[in-house]
């Protein structure tokens, strides 16, 4: 008789957990090393719980689990007598015995399925069962230690302790780690990480000239001072917090929610520490003596979508928007998907269905209603409305950019004066309650401290706390991932057992460790991984290291990473001179193509037509660009923005062929290219000064003499033409807000253009190397 199927694909999920982590492997297969079993399940069907959608998708499947120790050890309920796993004795164990035996009607996994285990796979399992079978909690539920530096070969590489983890893991590879990139690419590498922007000219000829041994820690000092620096870290948050302009749904009406991209922008600039941050956005109004500043903070809740069509049930988006903040808390701060429970107990984390309701009954407890009015009757904000005054922003809100005297409405966090009741919800249907739950949270994560309140601010501080084995962990895999492109977890937002396992384990926790015991400063967390001979690589691929690890996991040099959506705008801004370097305030409307907001409007509110904005506005960051949910911005999309529609942790980075017409194409780059072009002859007096600088100010370093000659060739070529048609001169300069008269066009302004386009379309404009 054979096992149930689902004993197989749990035996699968064993061995693939095994064989793709080669530092597991590495450990399970050497000497008399102990092995456990951490609870470390991959899943091979589908990224989505495949039981939502069965009959019985509430309840947890029965049968055989190998992932719980006490059902793998027990009596099989088919075969009494035997067990699946008997520890020490791998000969009397069904798990051993049926993928090793060579009965194709016995073999597990069965030949049907296509999947097999390899001779070492088995041996793994026979060592384990022979070693004693033993079980461990979940890597990521366990708290993080700082373990002992790593023996090293090559200490005059290291200038930190990451380096001791990096390049350990390295020397057991075979690999090297590359030498530190020239002083240019690190410039402009560290300015772009840290401010969004590309470095100046001036601040390139600088950094050339001062080359002592405290110039490029003073160099991370100034960046990290510059308001730019929290523009940068908040367009990370913005994803998280899914922040948007609109309300989202059919009718997608405007809203007032930008004060709250203000403070993320002057918490990071002033340096709040993480765990103040996140108490302030869980739970600041229930703080003692809350202020203004803090209740702003918790929009942070509030930024999911509201619902103006009428005929809607009340009560369904009352529960809609409680669900997407419970959700947006579990990915965006302690790193699980816990989607899964609201409908049934998760079918691979140890989450139950009660305890995602109980962790949900913490934000169930606000007076907001799931609908308000029709967009007929729409306001800026929904109830609970923070009133943000004039004196406001002129004492305790400074930090708000509003020039008017109006008033400013934003949706925020409120409690109730008594205790709503929350319930578990039969498959998640607001309408199916069942059992009352308290709040809580999953004791599988850590110990919810009894002394600790039952409400939002006991959530905050439960988040924050040493003892809580994810958020930090989370923040500092999060930051990583800003750097490197991949964090040393590969799937950000699931720390869970469909996660990635960590690639540097020992790293993460040490990082998780220093970034508590430094007070959760963030800026201190990112100048000590700046600080490393790790970061200070070139990206130069060596043939060994792309044949052994092609994805630079290990990072034997630092990656090529393509800019985000709004760092790419960033960067044709500021490098042609445009850039408006004001701080915060409402939300623009750069060039669009015409018609595509009218294409997805229900007809209704004030969002039917895209009214373009003008003059300074058109040159904001790509920070303040503005996000209507039911029609985002098409070239932040191209280039893989959040729609914001949800709580998103990490981005793609594709390569279309959109991405290059959107370069060669898009009005801000063609007025960018003919602003600077007219600048530059304004300033020089002849093209070859003009085009080294304009290389300068886009690629960030001096143009190479073969590269200059072949730029010089080019613009040569185009000043012919248009000196033949000087009808195509001005039709390709003319596409800036201020056109310029016959009598002011030259054909050297035009070939000129053309030469800083080419230089926007290079991959190593718009790369991070």
């Amino acid at each position: 008789m054979r096992l149930p199927i689902l004993f197989s694909l749990l035996l699968v999920f064993l061995a693939i957990v095994s064989c793709k982590n080669s530092e597991s492997q590495e450990i399970f297969i050497s000497g008399e090393e102990q092995i456990s079993y951490n609870f470390h399940i991959r899943p091979i069907l589908s990224d989505k719980c495949f039981a939502c959608h069965g009959p019985d998708a509430n309840k947890r499947e029965a049968g055989l689990r190998l992932d719980i120790a006490e059902d793998a050890y027990a009596a099989l309920q088919e075969s009494p007598g035997q067990h699946a796993i008997v520890p020490n004795k791998p000969e009397e164990s069904q798990v051993f015995l049926r993928i090793s035996t060579e009965d194709p009607g016995e073999r597990m996994p069965p030949p049907e399925s296509n999947l097999i285990l390899s001779n070492s796979e088995i041996e793994i399992i026979k060592k384990w069962i022979s070693q004693g079978a033993a079980y461990e909690p979940h890597w990521a539920f366990v708290n993080p230690t700082k373990a002992t530096l790593p023996p090293i070969k090559n200490k005059e590489w290291v200038e930190n302790e990451i380096d001791h983890f990096v390049l350990n893991r390295l020397d057991k590879m075979g690999l090297q780690p590359n030498p530190i990139a020239d002083r240019p690419t690190l410039l402009k590498r560290l300015s772009l990480d840290i401010t969004g922007l590309p470095p100046t000219v001036q601040m390139m000829q600088s950094f050339e000239k001062e080359k002592g041994e405290n110039s490029y820690e003073e160099l991370l000092d100034f960046l990290l001072s510059q308001e730019t620096y929290g523009e940068k870290m908040a367009a990370l948050w913005m994803d998280i917090s899914r922040y948007s302009d609109s309300y989202g749904y059919q009718d997608d009406n405007i809203r007032t929610q930008w004060p709250y991209r203000d403070w993320v922008i002057h918490a990071f600039n002033k340096n709040l520490p993480y765990d103040e941050f996140i108490t302030w956005q869980l739970a600041g109004d229930m703080l003692p003596n809350a202020n203004k500043e803090q209740i702003l903070a918790t929009a942070f809740n509030r930024n999911h979508k509201y619902t103006e069509e009428g005929g809607v049930i009340d009560e369904e988006y009352r529960v809609e928007y409680i669900l997407d903040k419970t959700n947006t808390y579990s990915k965006g701060i302690i790193g699980m998907t816990m989607e899964c429970a609201q409908c049934h107990d998760h079918k691979y984390d140890p989450i139950s269905q009660k305890e995602y309701f109980e962790l949900y009954a913490f934000f169930n407890n606000t007076p907001e209603k799931g609908y308000e009015g029709d967009v007929m009757q729409s306001k800026p904000a929904k109830t609970p409305i923070l009133w943000i005054e004039k004196e406001d922003t002129e004492s305790i809100l400074k930090f708000i950019n509003h020039k008017d005297s109006s008033r400013l409405m934003v949706s925020v966090m409120e409690e109730l004066d008594s205790i709503r009741p929350t319930y578990i919800l039969d498959r998640g249907l607001y309408d199916a309650p069942t059992a009352r739950v308290n709040p809580g949270t999953p004791i599988s994560f850590s110990k919810f401290d009894d002394n600790l309140p039952k409400n939002r601010l006991g959530l905050a501080k439960w988040t924050v706390s040493k003892d809580n084995p994810l958020t930090a962990r989370v923040f500092v895999n999060l930051v990583w991932q800003e750097i490197f492109g991949q964090g040393i977890v590969k799937s950000t937002g699931d720390f869970g057992m469909q996660g990635d396992l960590p690639s540097h384990p020992e790293l993460l926790d040490w990082l998780a460790v220093d970034f508590m015991e430094n007070d959760w400063d963030i800026k201190y967390l990112l100048k000590k991984i700046m600080s490393s001979a790790t970061y200070k690589q070139s990206s130069i691929v060596k043939p060994k290291s792309l044949e052994m690890d092609p994805e630079n996991t290990y990072l034997a040099r630092y990656p090529r990473l393509r800019l985000t959506a709004e760092n790419i705008r960033d960067l044709v801004l500021a490098s042609s001179g445009l850039l408006v370097k004001e701080i915060g305030g409402a939300s623009v409307k750069p060039y669009q193509p015409k018609g595509l907001w009218e294409a997805s409007t229900s007809g209704r509110g004030e969002l039917k037509t895209y009214v373009q904005d003008s003059d300074e506005k058109l040159y904001r960051r790509g920070l303040y660009t503005f996000i209507k949910l039911t029609s985002p911005p098409p070239m932040p999309i191209i280039f893989d923005a959040s729609n914001r529609d949800q709580c998103e942790v990490n981005r793609g980075r594709t390569n279309t062929p959109l991405q290059a017409l959107v370069m060669l194409n898009d009005p801000l780059v063609l007025e960018a290219s003919a602003t600077l072009a007219m600048d530059l002859l304004q300033k020089y007096d002849n093209a070859d000064q003009a085009i080294t600088d304009a290389f300068e100010r886009i690629i960030c370093r001096k143009p190479k003499k073969n590269e200059l000659e072949v730029l010089e060739a080019y613009y040569q070529e185009e000043k012919e033409r248009f000196a033949k048609n000087k009808q195509a001169a001005s039709e390709m300069v003319n596409v800036s807000n201020f056109p310029i008269s016959e009598k002011e066009l030259r054909t050297d302004s035009a070939a000129l253009m053309q030469v800083i386009t080419t230089l926007f379309n290079l991959e190593e404009a718009i790369t991070k190397i």
